[in-house]
């Protein structure tokens, strides 16, 4: 089992669909990020900021998924990062009706000593600047660094991103991300670009549309699974990241065969996330019922070619 870091935020979200809306709600990158890949029981320290209004039954479920929380820093005078969406009747644009940065502000990230020598690390989704100090802090080199980034970061600190995307193994992105960030609409050309960047292997999203795995020439799609009622797609990407990262820790395969496996298993995970609000899916996520929907995939994506 390999040691996984990941970095992101632990934040409040408040979230309106054609479904309803919440309140406050536990959310942030590295709490979906994390409440994935502990399906696999991996060796996982999470490393985020908090503020003095984050209550501890959110910090003692992370905790009893055995993740290591001892580099979430809580700013006790500090408020925790809050983002407010509603999200149209496709489910897939949305309008942010607030950002609130808070403690994220000025936020230092510190690798726990005992995680400097991680094998994986999953630099969730925050300044390129921030993703590479905690690349910085590692004394031994990560055998597989996976990157998640978004536009936002492309319109505001492209140097910065251009920076770190050449120290690391493995890109995710979704599909209108990468063809700004390589002004590409072909996403096998953009694919193309991106390796040449730096990544040896790029994912794309295409959420409900499935994902893409490329590698060289090699090409693997993985479908999504259709589902009846999609309430909440907000942590569905960092869901899908965690799955992968999870999967990838558990195995400690880092080869473009297995990472198919982790591509299936992310975009399974991602499918029971949009199923409630928030993190309340994944929460209780049982391992029998990620096994039941690993079979529905493999339904899904298998049959036999009769050639003529």
């Amino acid at each position: 089992m390999s040691k996984l870091v990941i970095v992101g935020t632990v934040a409040f979200d408040a979230i309106e669909t054609p479904f309803g809306k919440t309140d406050k709600i536990l959310g942030g990158a590295a709490t979906y990020i994390g409440l994935s890949a502990s399906q696999f029981s991996p060796d996982a320290s999470i490393i985020s900021i908090v503020g003095g209004d984050f209550p501890q039954k959110h910090l003692d479920l992370l905790s009893n998924k055995n993740i290591d929380i001892s580099g979430i820093q809580i700013v006790k005078e500090g408020k925790t990062f809050f983002w407010s969406g509603r999200y149209h009747n496709d489910m897939n644009s949305r309008d942010t009706l607030a950002t609130e940065l808070n403690t994220l502000a000025d936020f230092n990230p510190v690798v726990p000593k005992n995680y400097k020598n991680a094998e994986i690390v999953m630099l969730g989704n925050l300044h390129p600047i921030v993703q590479s100090n905690v690349l910085d802090q590692m004394e031994t080199k990560p055998k597989l660094v996976v990157l998640d980034t978004m536009n936002f970061w492309m319109d505001t600190a492209l140097n910065d991103l251009h920076n770190i995307i050449k120290r690391v193994d493995v890109i995710s992105i979704n599909d209108e991300e990468a063809r700004q960030l390589t002004e590409e609409y072909s996403l096998a050309v953009a694919a193309r670009k991106i390796q040449a960047m730096g990544p040896k292997y790029v994912v794309i999203k295409k959420g409900e549309h499935g994902a893409l795995l490329f590698h060289n020439e090699n090409v693997f799609y993985a479908p999504a699974l259709p589902l009846e009622e999609v309430f909440d797609p907000t942590g569905a990407g960092d869901t899908f990241a965690g799955g992968f990262v999870g999967y990838l820790a558990k195995t400690g395969d880092f080869s473009f065969e297995n990472m198919k496996n982790a591509v299936i298993y992310g975009s399974t995970l991602a499918s029971f996330c949009v199923e409630k609000f928030g993190t309340e899916r994944m929460e209780n996520l049982s391992s029998n019922e990620v096994h039941k929907r690993l079979l529905k995939f493999k339904q899904l994506t298998q049959f036999e070619i009769e050639l003529t």
